[in-house]
């Protein structure tokens, strides 16, 4: 998957019912133009057209890299 980016967004929500704190990750795959993210960044992607079947998404930049 050339120019492509596989993002895991994490989310804390309340359960209605339990009133517990649940952790949600949902997996998402973004276009990445110049091939510039690397396994373990933290970057910040958003919503666009369609690129292909998959991508929806696209990187709008790299907020840390990986050690």
């Amino acid at each position: 998957m050339d120019k492509t980016i596989v993002v895991s967004i994490a989310k804390r929500k309340v359960h209605r019912l339990y009133k517990k704190y649940v952790n949600e990750r949902k997996k998402v795959k973004a276009h990445d133009e110049n091939n510039e993210a690397h396994v373990g960044d933290t970057v910040r992607v958003v919503e666009s057209r369609p690129v292909s079947k998959e991508k929806a998404w696209r990187l709008l930049q790299i907020v840390e890299r990986a050690r």
